[in-house]
């Protein structure tokens, strides 16, 4: 089998979940090679998403690990099928960079996500006139053309939002984030008004960290962990930065992560007193 040497999200996910799995059952690649009777080799490239892994295959490799839950087989079974499947963001691969693709694409497969936003109201949840702007102040030379493809891509993310089993988002916004008046306070309203419409869904929760916390001490910047709905798969920490953007996935690492959301989400404000405050600033802003 020619070795994949551009993988996609989904075979890397695949590979890192089988290595997991692999590795949690104490078993070595030659215990893998004897089940699937081939070459240690075969296991690495699998492992290393360098090769893909055929569907009789990866069954006789959970059989092996002892995964049996129906669920979680065909989650993993679905990763294998789809794995090279691109998706609907890569028709714009030309301007988006890998990174952000790649995040788009974990997002897309993620069933809950858990952010913490210090600077900007994240992405999901952002007006076109918000986005825009933000576009634009922070690429200073960004064509007209580039602005709305960056624009159109961040709404059309928005899809995981409205879909048959909708991704479950968690946001804890700095009260700073608030009344930052990008674009303008016209701008900034509209946002914020569109901020409090969406905390109606039962399966968006926004809340506010406010100013006083101490908490605010422990934050570098946005944070975003992605859970997935496969109970076998490993969550994922993304840090975002204007110098750099870094995955996370040592379990140990993304747990300090989780555990630095857990302590922003209980200094915030409870959800209703969060949805007066984003109100009562939009109304402030003329």
């Amino acid at each position: 089998m020619p070795v994949n040497r551009n993988p996609t999200v989904r075979q890397r996910r695949l590979a890192r979940t089988l290595k997991e799995l692999r590795t949690a059952k104490r078993l070595t690649l030659a215990q893998a090679a004897q089940q699937l009777a081939c070459a240690e080799s075969k296991i690495s490239r699998i492992e290393a998403a360098q090769s893909g892994v055929r569907l009789i295959d990866l069954r006789l490799l959970l059989d092996l690990y002892d995964v049996h839950d129906r669920g979680t087989r065909a989650g993993l079974e679905a990763l294998s099928r789809e794995g090279r499947l691109r998706g609907w963001w890569d028709r714009y691969s030309e301007t988006l960079s890998p990174l952000y693709a790649d995040y788009i694409a974990l997002e897309a497969d993620a069933s809950d996500a858990y952010s913490i936003q210090t600077l900007l109201v994240p992405g999901l949840l952002q007006t076109e006139d918000y986005t825009r702007a933000v576009v634009r102040a922070q690429i200073e030379d960004a064509t007209p053309e580039q602005v709305e493809i960056l624009t159109k891509v961040r709404q059309e993310r928005r899809s995981v939002l409205t879909r048959n089993a909708p991704l479950r988002l968690w946001v804890v916004l700095s009260e700073s984030v608030l009344k930052h008046q990008i674009g303008g306070p016209s701008v900034m309203r509209g946002q914020l008004e569109f901020l409090a419409s969406a905390s109606d869904n039962p399966t968006i929760n926004i809340q506010v960290l406010p100013e006083a916390s101490d908490v605010h001490a422990a934050l570098f910047g946005p944070v975003v962990i992605l859970s997935f709905p496969e109970t076998t798969e490993t969550d994922v920490a993304y840090v975002d930065s204007l110098l750099s953007t870094l995955y996370i996935e040592e379990p140990d690492e993304v747990f300090k992560y989780a555990n630095l959301f857990r302590r922003a989400l209980a200094e915030s404000l409870p959800r209703t007193e969060s949805l007066a405050l984003i109100e009562r600033i939009a109304k402030g802003m003329v």
